[in-house]
C-alpha cells in the first residue's frame, strides 16, 4: 500500500456518490458525457481510465442510478453464472489492470456480446495499451471505446478544494484556495493528500488555516 493510500485510508470521503457532488469540467467531460449518452454508444464496451481518485467510481455510481446494472471487482475475478448477470443490462468492472484472469475477463466479454449487454471497464491506464497474453483479449481491448479522464484543470481543482473544505467545516480564505490552485501538482492524489493534511492541521490547531500553513503543506 502506498503512503498516500495509507494517509487516505480512514479519510472521511463521501460515499454517497450523488450527482450534485460531481463536478463536470474539461478534464472529465468526455468520459462523463459518454456515460450520460448511454445507450447511444458506437460499441458495447467502454473503458474509463484515469488516475486514482479521479472520479471513475463516482461516475459509475451516477450511471447506475439511472440505468440498471451491477458492479464487479476485477480483483481475483472469475466469470461464473452465480453473478446473476443476465438480469442486468450494464456491467461495470472496477479496478481493472493487467494482473487479472484473462480467460475469465474474455468470457465476460463474450457473455456481454452474446446477450446484448454493455460493459464499462474502469482502469488506471487505457486497456488498449495493456499487453495481454491472450491474443483475443488484446484484440477486443483495442476495439473498445476509451475515455480518458485527464489531469484536473484549475477550475476542477478549485471546486474540489472548496467543496471538501466546506464539507469538513474548514475555514480557509478564497485567496488561499486561489494560491493553492496555482501551485499544487495537477494530480488527484496530491489534491486529496493536501486536503487530508489541511484537515488534520485544522483539527489539531482548531483555527482558520493561514498562508504559512498552506505553504508548509505545499512545500513552497
Amino acid at each position: 500500500m502506498s503512503e498516500l493510500d495509507q494517509l487516505l485510508l480512514n479519510f472521511n470521503f463521501s460515499k454517497n456518490y450523488k450527482r450534485d457532488d460531481f463536478f463536470v469540467s474539461k478534464s472529465n467531460f468526455f468520459a462523463f458525457n459518454l456515460l450520460d449518452s448511454w445507450p447511444k454508444w458506437e460499441k458495447n464496451i467502454l473503458n474509463i481510465c484515469g488516475e486514482k481518485y479521479s472520479g471513475k467510481t463516482h461516475m459509475s455510481e451516477i450511471f447506475l442510478k439511472k440505468n440498471k446494472g451491477k458492479i464487479l471487482d476485477s480483483t481475483n475475478f472469475n466469470f461464473n453464472e452465480s453473478h446473476n448477470l443476465r438480469i442486468y443490462q450494464n456491467i461495470i468492472l472496477e479496478d481493472f489492470n493487467q494482473d487479472i484472469d484473462e480467460e475469465g475477463i474474455f468470457s465476460l466479454i463474450n457473455f456481454v456480446d452474446q446477450n446484448n449487454k454493455y460493459l464499462v471497464i474502469n482502469s488506471l491506464k487505457p486497456i488498449n495499451e495493456m499487453n495481454f497474453n491472450l491474443k483475443d483479449l488484446k484484440s477486443r481491448a483495442k476495439n473498445s471505446l476509451v475515455a480518458k479522464i485527464e489531469h484536473p484543470d484549475d477550475e476542477l481543482i478549485k471546486v474540489l478544494l472548496a467543496k471538501n473544505f466546506s464539507d469538513k467545516q474548514i475555514k480557509i480564505d478564497n485567496k488561499l484556495i486561489e494560491f493553492t490552485v496555482k501551485r499544487i501538482t495537477r494530480s488527484y492524489g496530491k489534491i486529496f493528500e493536501f486536503i487530508y493534511k489541511i484537515d488534520e492541521i485544522s483539527l489539531k490547531k482548531k483555527k482558520s488555516i493561514d498562508l504559512k500553513t498552506v505553504k508548509e503543506v505545499l512545500k513552497v
